[in-house]
């Protein structure tokens, strides 16, 4: 669920996709719920019904403890490195941000699972190298896009201008949650150098498929004469 809510590729990690839709990992989520079942049981079983107050704070308690222990887990993360140490500074903010959707290609940047040479390559298989198409440095990431690859200069120049000179994942992750106006800004970026990215692959995948058809062998039709009319 927390993959399709930050609409990323089913390739991220559960980690990543739970912690950039700012869901709370089944477990911990189950642990909360049994904290403030089994405090409101121990009520009823004195002949009481809890009071609402005292619900929404038994809430509020196992939500924070759950929030704790979710937040120690990721101190010594083993997938979605880059990710997790880029939001693990501003954990509390981003988990709780009232604002600030994730789109399709704004998640691509984010997890660099996406319309990349490294993860096309080497995750999905459906690349050769890691190369990019657009400079063709030998490997082809989400941090490579955001700062280096001369084929996005303008796109660049327009996000620096509006976040600063640092586009490194710590320092966009920081920005997004700066203002509305420079989470825009970041989104703005990915929707077009992303969309680029992903009409350009499609022309290689049309290029690479005109030859199989040159050469895909005619069905031979036979006549029969001698069949009646």
């Amino acid at each position: 669920m927390a993959t399709r809510a930050v609409r990323g590729y089913r390739t991220i990690s559960r980690d990543a996709a739970c912690l950039l839709a700012g869901s709370v990992p089944w477990d911990l989520d189950a642990r909360a719920l049994a904290d403030v079942y089994w405090r409101s049981a121990e009520v009823r079983a004195g002949g009481s019904n809890p009071l609402p107050d005292a619900v929404r704070r038994w809430r509020d308690e196992a939500r924070d403890r759950a929030l704790e222990l979710w937040e120690e887990r990721l101190l010594e993360p083993r997938v979605s490195v880059d990710l997790i140490g880029a939001i693990r500074p501003v954990f509390r903010e981003w988990v709780d941000r009232k604002k600030g959707a994730l789109s399709f290609r704004l998640t691509q940047v984010l997890t660099g699972h996406g319309c990349f040479g490294r993860y096309l390559c080497e995750i999905v298989g459906r690349e050769e190298t890691t190369r990019c198409h657009h400079c063709d440095d030998e490997r082809d990431t989400a941090a490579h896009t955001l700062t280096a690859c001369p084929s996005w200069t303008r796109q660049r120049a327009a996000l620096t201008a509006a976040i600063g000179p640092d586009l490194s994942l710590p320092a966009l992750v920081s920005a997004m949650l700066s203002s509305e106006q420079n989470w825009r800004d970041v989104e703005k970026f990915a929707e077009e150098v992303i969309s680029n990215k992903e009409e350009a692959e499609r022309d290689r995948e049309r290029r690479a498929l005109d030859p199989l058809r040159r050469r895909r062998p005619r069905r031979r039709v036979i006549r029969n004469d001698n069949l009646p009319p």
